[in-house]
Formats: structure tokens, sequence, C-alpha cells
């Protein structure tokens, strides 16, 4: 385990020095991340200097989930951005070779690609946290700030795993299908709000489906003292077994894996 991890670190040092060899580019796509999660920013902004609540959620508080939420995607697809454009290894035969080298062929689609500009929402999104922190008067425990990490890391798994599922319908489709950014980038901006807001029935699709929910609505309820109870504190972490059906459909798509022919 030790050695992938060292193997994926040197995946990651190939990719970030190749960016740096054009700093400038590096740069500015950086600044366009961080300008586009701005926008959004600036959107919940103004909503809230027309209305002074959503659905009796304060503009702090909401800045706090989307912030969360935001963070979660980036890291997401930071480190797991190889999956995401999985469809070209599939259709360019590249698989092939993956297939025939001794690593598995999930840590080589891993160190595929390295987003190290997602850091300018990232940035976007830690700014936006800081602020909702002290913005909202909350009573910051041992518990909430666990819950808090838990959430990244939960949020983390469910975006990561939807992109594994993106990346298993490749195997059969071979262009990716653009349906599926309705539960990646969708999830990023419908997230920006505590999920109550649009009613029970994307609330249970949120819990029994793809588990947004667990890393965003009871958690952030939890942080907010709107409920109490140590299992709030956990649910996060219970959302990344969601990547175990996501991985038996990756694994499901190698097994029934045809070379493209290129």
């Amino acid at each position: 385990m030790i050695q992938k991890f060292r193997l994926y670190g040197h995946y990651i040092s190939i990719v970030v020095r190749g960016m740096m060899q054009y700093k400038v580019s590096f740069l500015l796509t950086s600044l366009g991340q961080f300008l586009v999660s701005f926008n959004v920013f600036l959107g919940i902004y103004f909503l809230f200097q027309r209305f002074h609540q959503v659905r009796g959620y304060s503009y702090g508080e909401v800045l706090l989930c989307y912030a969360v939420v935001l963070m979660e995607f980036s890291l997401a697809e930071m480190w797991a951005r190889g999956f995401d454009t999985f469809s070209g290894i599939v259709k360019n035969g590249e698989f092939d070779r993956v297939l025939v080298r001794p690593q598995g062929e999930i840590l080589q689609v891993l160190g595929s690609r390295f987003e190290l500009t997602r850091l300018g929402r990232m940035f976007q999104a830690v700014v936006m946290l800081v602020y909702a922190i002290t913005s909202v008067q909350i009573r910051w425990t041992a518990g909430r700030v666990l819950t808090l990490v838990f959430m990244l890391v939960g949020g983390m798994a469910v975006f990561a795993g939807l992109f594994l599922v993106y990346a298993a319908l490749c195997f059969f489709t071979l262009d990716g299908l653009e349906f599926m950014n309705v539960l990646t980038d969708g999830a990023r901006e419908y997230g920006k709000y505590p999920l109550d807001i649009y009613g029970r029935r994307v609330l249970r699709l949120a819990t029994f489906i793809v588990p947004y929910s667990l890393i965003q609505y009871y958690p952030l309820k939890y942080i907010l003292g709107h409920v109490s109870g140590p299992v709030y504190i956990f649910l996060p972490l219970l959302a990344v077994l969601f990547l175990v059906p996501c991985y038996a459909l990756w694994r499901f798509g190698v097994r029934h894996y045809k070379s493209s022919g290129s």
C-alpha cells in the first residue's frame, strides 16, 4: 500500500512538473477557476440583498453550505480528474496499455491527470468558508469541527465515486455520457443551498440514491445546531460506502472491455 502511495505521488509530481513548464498558463487557468466560482458567490450575495433568508436559512448559513460543497467537489476533481477524462483513454485504445502494466487500473487512471489548477476554486471555497464561519453564530465544539472534516472526506468520496461511474459507463458507450454532469457539476451548483429547499422528493433521492444529503444537509443541520445527536457527526463517513457500488460497476466494465482498435 505504501508503495502505491509513493507511485501515485510520483505520478502527481510528473504532472505538476509538466504544468509548471507553462507557469503563466497555470496561473491564468487557476484565476479563471477562481472567477467562475466568484460569479456564483455574487449570485448568492445579490439574492440575499433582495431576500434576507431562503427557507429559514440566512446568508452566512447558505454561504457555509456552498463553501463546503465547493471544497468537496474541487478536491475530488483535483485528484480524480483522470476518471472525468477517461472517455479519451478508451476511444484512443490507451486502456490496452493500462491493462498490461503491473499496477492496478485505478491507480494508473488516477495518475494520468491531476488538476492543480483547481486550487483557484479551492481558494475561493476557503475564503467563503472563513467568512461564513465568522458571520454565523456557531458554538464550535470538537464534534462540530470533526463533522466539518468528515463532510470534506465524505464529499470527496461521493464525487470521486460519480467520476468513477462516469468512467465505467465509457466501457459501453466509448463517449462520456453528458447526463452525468447533472450529478457532478449540477450537484456543485444546486448544492449551494441546503437540500431541503428543493422538496422532500429531491431530499429522498439525495439520501437513498446518491448520498448528497449525508455530506451536506444532515451534517450541516448538526453544525448549525438545528439537530443534535452524535450520529450526525459520522453520517458523512457513511457516504464513503457509496464507493462500493461505484467500484463494482467499474470492475464490471473492465471485465467487458473491448478494445476500440485505435
